[in-house]
C-alpha cells in the first residue's frame, strides 16, 4: 500500500520535473530565437544601411559626374611612325642601329655601297670644271677682242683725217683748175686721193663694226658655256646628293623597329628598310559612335586607363574629331545604295592628346588598347540641361 503510494509518488514527482524541464527548455528556446532574431535584424539593417549610403553615394556621383561621362573601350594608341627607305639603289653595306633601339636625329641607320656614286660625283666636278675654264677662255677672247675694237676706231679717225686732208686738196686744186692756174693732171690726182681715202673711211668703219659684232659673238658664247656650265653643276649636286643618299639617316627621334633587309641585300629606291617609332610623340585615336558625338568638343578632359599598365592615372586632353567615319576612310569603302540596307552605328575617332611628361616616359605603346572616359561637363548649363546651341533639329518632313 505504502509502495504503491511511494510508486504514484514518485511518478508524480518525476512528471513535476519534467514539467519544470520543459518548462525551463522552452523559455532557454524563446530566448535564443529572440537573440538569433536580433542579430538577424542587425545584420539586415546594418546591409540595408549599407546599401543604402553606397546607392546614395553612387547617385550622387551619378548625378555629378557620372552621367557627364562617355566611355570607350574601342580606343588604341597611336603615333606618326616614319617608314624608312632607300632613295638610291645599291647593296646595303652596312646597318649601324639594331633593332628597338633608341636613335636621335641625323643618326646613321644605314649605309649603301657607294663606289659607283663616288666616280659619278668625281666626274660631274671635272666636267664643270673643265667647262668653267671654257667660260674663263671666253672671257679672255672678249678682252682680246675689245682691244681689236679700239684698235679699230683708231683707224677710223686716221681714215677720216686722211678723207679730210684729201677733201681739202682736191677742193684747193679744184678751185685751181677752174681759174687754170693748174694741171689737169694734179687735179686728177686730187680727186684720186679723195676718192681713196673716202673708201679708206668706209673700210675703217667696216673693220669696227665687225670688231664689235665679234665681240657680241663671243659674248653670246659665253652666254652659252655659262649656262652649259650650269647644267654641270646641277648635275654635279645631282651627283652629291645622290652620294649622300648612300648614308640612311634618322630624320626624326624615335625607336627603330620592324626592319626589313639585312647587311648585303640589293635594295631598290623605295624599299623600306625600316620604322621609326616617335614614343615621346604617341596619342590616343577613341572610335566613338556617332550618337555620342553631339557632346564632344576639343578642349574636354579625358581619363585614360591603358590595360598594359595599370595603376597609372592618365589624363588627357580632347583634341580633334576625325571629319568623317572610320568607314568612309576604309580602303573598300560600303555602299549602301542597294535595297538590303541595314543601319549600322557608325564610329567616328576622336584624337585625345596625351600630356606631354607622360608620352616622355615612353611607357605608351603604339597599338596599345586602353579606355577612355571623356568628362562632358563643361557642355552642360546650369539646369543640367545640354547646351544645344551648336546643332539645329533637321526637320521631320522627309525623313525615312
Amino acid at each position: 500500500m505504502y509502495q504503491e503510494r511511494d510508486e504514484q509518488g514518485g511518478i508524480v514527482n518525476k512528471a513535476k520535473a519534467i514539467k519544470r524541464i520543459v518548462i525551463t527548455n522552452g523559455v532557454s528556446a524563446g530566448e535564443g530565437l529572440l537573440a538569433r532574431f536580433s542579430r538577424r535584424t542587425l545584420i539586415l539593417g546594418a546591409v540595408a544601411g549599407i546599401a543604402l549610403i553606397a546607392g546614395g553615394v553612387f547617385g550622387v556621383r551619378y548625378l555629378a559626374v557620372g552621367r557627364y561621362l562617355l566611355s570607350t573601350d574601342d580606343a588604341y594608341v597611336r603615333a606618326h611612325n616614319t617608314t624608312l627607305a632607300a632613295k638610291v639603289p645599291g647593296y646595303l653595306s652596312a646597318i649601324k642601329i639594331g633593332d628597338n633601339a633608341q636613335v636621335r636625329a641625323g643618326d646613321v641607320i644605314a649605309t649603301i655601297d657607294d663606289g659607283d656614286y663616288k666616280l659619278a660625283a668625281d666626274s660631274a666636278r671635272e666636267k664643270a670644271a673643265t667647262q668653267a675654264a671654257s667660260v674663263e677662255r671666253f672671257s679672255r677672247q672678249i678682252e682680246a677682242q675689245l682691244a681689236n675694237v679700239e684698235q679699230a676706231k683708231a683707224q677710223v679717225s686716221s681714215a677720216q683725217a686722211a678723207q679730210k686732208r684729201a677733201q681739202s686738196e682736191y677742193d684747193r686744186q679744184q678751185a685751181l683748175a677752174g681759174k687754170e692756174f693748174a694741171s689737169k693732171q694734179t687735179y686728177e690726182q686730187a680727186l684720186a686721193s679723195r676718192d681713196q681715202a673716202n673708201a679708206g673711211v668706209l673700210s675703217a668703219q667696216a673693220a669696227l663694226e665687225a670688231a664689235e659684232a665679234n665681240v657680241g659673238v663671243l659674248k653670246a658664247q659665253q652666254q652659252e658655256a655659262s649656262r652649259t656650265l650650269d647644267e654641270l653643276k646641277t648635275a654635279q649636286a645631282k651627283a652629291d646628293r645622290d652620294l649622300s643618299f648612300t648614308v640612311v639617316r634618322a630624320p626624326i627621334d624615335g625607336v627603330f623597329g620592324n626592319r626589313g633587309v639585312q647587311t648585303g641585300d640589293f635594295v631598290q629606291t623605295g624599299q623600306r628598310l625600316g620604322a621609326l617609332v616617335p614614343l615621346d610623340d604617341v596619342f590616343i585615336d577613341a572610335n566613338f559612335k556617332e550618337t555620342q558625338l553631339t557632346r564632344l568638343r576639343p578642349g574636354q578632359p579625358v581619363d585614360i586607363a591603358v590595360d598594359a599598365v595599370p595603376g597609372h592615372n592618365i589624363h588627357g586632353t580632347v583634341e580633334s574629331l576625325s571629319p568623317a567615319s572610320g568607314s568612309v576612310f576604309s580602303l573598300l569603302p560600303a555602299e549602301n545604295a542597294t535595297g538590303n540596307f541595314t543601319k549600322i552605328v557608325q564610329r567616328v575617332p576622336v584624337r585625345i592628346r596625351v600630356p606631354v611628361d607622360v608620352a616622355a616616359q615612353q611607357i605608351l605603346r603604339p597599338g596599345m588598347s586602353v579606355v577612355v572616359s571623356v568628362n562632358t561637363k563643361s557642355l552642360e548649363n546650369a539646369d543640367g540641361k545640354p547646351a544645344s546651341a551648336q546643332l539645329a533639329p533637321a526637320p521631320l518632313a522627309g525623313r525615312n
